[in-house]
């Protein structure tokens, strides 16, 4: 079995559960679900979806970075919606963060989310 390496970054919110930021297996990252909250005061960021996706985004990239990794690596995305009437503003700000050829993903339409949130989202790197 492979050893697992536990990723953190104090750019990205601390974890509100027992769980890691990421998990390193072998050649692939998972990284756990991150919402909208800003990392320095663990509150919800205020705003529109767009801000919440944006600081979502945001709290990936600095695990990503603490992991060595990009979004460049990304192999899979997990986008969670209280709303899927939010997809297409969604699709806009995940479009500054990724270029051709995308990773895969799926979007899912959930009741709620931790603490209020409008969107979760997580992903799986594969390294090469």
């Amino acid at each position: 079995m492979s050893q697992r390496t536990i990723i953190h970054s104090d750019q990205a919110p601390a974890a509100i559960g027992p769980y890691s930021q990421a998990v390193r297996v072998g050649d692939t990252l998972y990284l756990s679900g991150q919402t909208p909250l800003d990392p320095a005061t663990g509150e919800l960021v205020a705003g529109d979806i767009s801000a919440q996706a944006t600081r979502v985004f945001e709290n990936l990239a600095a695990v990503l970075g603490a992991a060595g990794a990009s979004f460049d690596d990304v192999a899979r995305v997990g986008i969670y919606l209280t709303d899927l009437g939010n997809f297409a503003a969604v699709n806009e700000v995940m479009k500054r963060y990724f270029r051709e050829p995308y990773p895969a993903r799926s979007t899912i339409g959930v009741a709620s989310l931790p603490r209020g949130a409008q969107v979760e989202i997580d992903m799986i790197v594969a390294f090469s």
